[in-house]
């Protein structure tokens, strides 16, 4: 019966061995804790699982059809590297990171050890937030209708036809709706999101969440994620916090959190 190794993150050797004992943190089986393994420079926060219950097969398999062990499992990843984040400067691995041992964890490491050292000095110092923009469709459609150049021009073209042809020509202009509010949407978030990286060192746009995620009324509009010298973190929410005294009235909303683990910023193959 052999062990793994799970990965949850690379930190710098010098902030590990400045905290005596290492923190105490139970791993992924809940059995076994976390510990360190230094490797000259960088260090690896890793947990044993033993081979047999946690082959790639195995989890393959968990992953597939208990939705409950993933739930539980992902989350556990997730608090346990936001944990770590509060006591070190890190690279977080993605979930489910797993070493055959210590000495494939080593080959990988020496592999990209130039990549990861320039990744935890990038790091230090710095912190990742997430800015989500919501908005209310139907707020913004009405705006659009009232004030929009090129629906108003489409409205004043059908005026003089008869009732039946601007029936169907109206759906047209509400097509047109359609249209101009997205173009909207994507303005509004481009010039905003333009803004706050001026504050940031690296920025990037992820995927919107649908509602079914977000549980939320309005729709998300935009997901960007932003990594911000620790000097900057109050300009940067309160750059936010009067965008959303200035749109709210508008339709839109504005969700700021962090710092997060800098999953975004720090990759490690």
């Amino acid at each position: 019966m052999g062990e793994l190794l799970y990965l949850y993150g690379l930190i710098p050797t010098k902030e590990a061995a400045a905290i005596e004992p290492f923190p105490s943190y139970k791993g992924f089986d809940g059995e076994h804790s976390l510990y360190p393994i230094a490797f000259d420079q960088v260090t690896a926060v890793v947990s044993k699982l033993d081979a047999d219950t946690y082959s790639e097969k195995v989890i393959q398999e968990k992953m597939e059809q208990d939705m409950s062990w993933l739930q539980e499992k992902a989350f556990h990843h997730h608090e346990t590297v936001a944990a770590l984040y509060e006591e070190f400067t890190i690279i977080p691995l993605k979930f489910c990171t797993i070493y055959k041992g210590e000495e494939s964890l080593q080959a990988a490491i020496e592999i990209n050890k130039e990549k990861i050292e320039n990744s935890l000095t990038l790091l230090q110092g710095n912190e990742e937030w997430n800015v989500k923009i919501y908005c209310d469709d139907t707020e913004l459609k009405k705006g659009i209708s009232e004030t929009n150049e090129s629906v108003k021009a489409k409205k004043q073209e059908i005026s003089h036809l008869s009732p039946g042809r601007q029936f169907f020509e109206k759906k047209k202009i509400d097509q047109l709706i359609e249209k101009e509010l997205e173009l909207h949407k994507n303005k509004v978030c481009e010039e905003i999101h333009d803004k706050l990286k001026e504050l940031s060192l690296y920025d990037s746009v992820k995927k919107n969440w649908s509602k079914d995620v977000t549980g939320a009324a309005e729709q998300m509009a935009w997901n960007s994620v932003f990594l911000l010298p620790s000097l900057q973190i109050t300009k940067f929410i309160n750059e936010i916090e009067e965008l959303q005294q200035k749109l709210e009235n508008k339709g839109w909303k504005f969700e700021v959190t962090g710092p997060w683990p800098p999953y975004h910023f720090s990759s490690f193959a």
